[in-house]
């Protein structure tokens, strides 16, 4: 089983509690990236970036200064978005860690696919940026085809609990051969499943510290995720997409 997530804009440098174990295994893709953002002007950047002048300035700083071998925090620990702090590596025991290096996944506009434990350095880039590299017009097209490559001489089963800006990066490309298992995180409104940015990003997070503390990889051992209020509906799930509705006047 291969957990497929997002990254989170928001990153840090953090390499005192533990350190790196290897490189990313698309550094020569990420380097090619980084030259081209860094024969942007700060103007072209922020346009890309879609942001206020101050994270704008931090990020335009890091860039200046960007190398891609030095000062490198593990993956897991260098995103600070709220599904990382839900996953909390800062909490998982070394079997877990383990766990988490083997299963889990992290898409990368700039990286491109990370293990927890390679060694990387903050920077800005979403997947959906129109951002053209190497004569692709796009950051899908360029990473077309590669991701899901990669994935599939991994793993058969792959458990998608990114969201769809990255996960559209990877699934359409992937050999029939593998099985794709999406989780929809959500509460019920007249009836209807409703979708709530930051609880999916809760549960998202949640989900994988859930995997990694009870060892499983199988779909049926997924449908026991139960943290804060979430129940597996049988009802409204199929084999390959899994529903999870919070119960009512649960807060994270």
């Amino acid at each position: 089983m291969r957990i497929l997530i997002s990254p989170a804009k928001k990153m840090k440098v953090d390499n005192d509690f533990l350190q790196h174990t290897a490189l990313p295994q698309f550094l020569p893709e990420a380097e090619t990236i980084q030259h081209v953002l860094q024969g942007m002007t700060d103007a072209q950047l922020q346009k890309l970036w879609k942001c206020n002048d101050s994270i704008a300035r931090l990020n335009i700083e890091r860039l200046r200064a960007m190398n891609l071998n030095r000062n490198l925090s593990p993956a897991i620990f260098a995103y600070e978005g709220i599904q990382y702090q839900h996953i909390a590596p800062g909490i998982l025991t070394a079997p877990q860690f383990v766990f988490i290096q083997e299963h889990l996944r992290i898409l990368s506009g700039f990286y491109g696919l990370l293990r927890p434990f390679d060694g990387i350095v903050p920077y800005r880039l979403e997947m959906q940026a129109k951002l053209q590299v190497a004569g692709k017009r796009d950051l899908y097209d360029f990473w077309q085809g590669k991701l899901a490559k990669q994935l599939a001489s991994e793993t058969g089963f792959i458990l998608n609990l990114a969201s769809k800006e990255y996960s559209k990066a990877v699934l359409p490309h992937l050999p029939k051969r593998i099985f794709v298992l999406t989780c929809t995180f959500g509460e019920l409104a007249n009836g209807k499943v409703l979708e709530k940015s930051t609880m999916c990003k809760i549960a998202r997070g949640s989900m994988v510290r859930f995997l990694a503390e009870n060892n499983i990889t199988d779909a049926e051992g997924i449908m026991g995720f139960n943290e804060f209020g979430y129940r597996f509906d049988r009802q409204r799930s199929t084999p390959d997409h899994y529903v999870f509705i919070q119960e009512e006047n649960h807060h994270a």
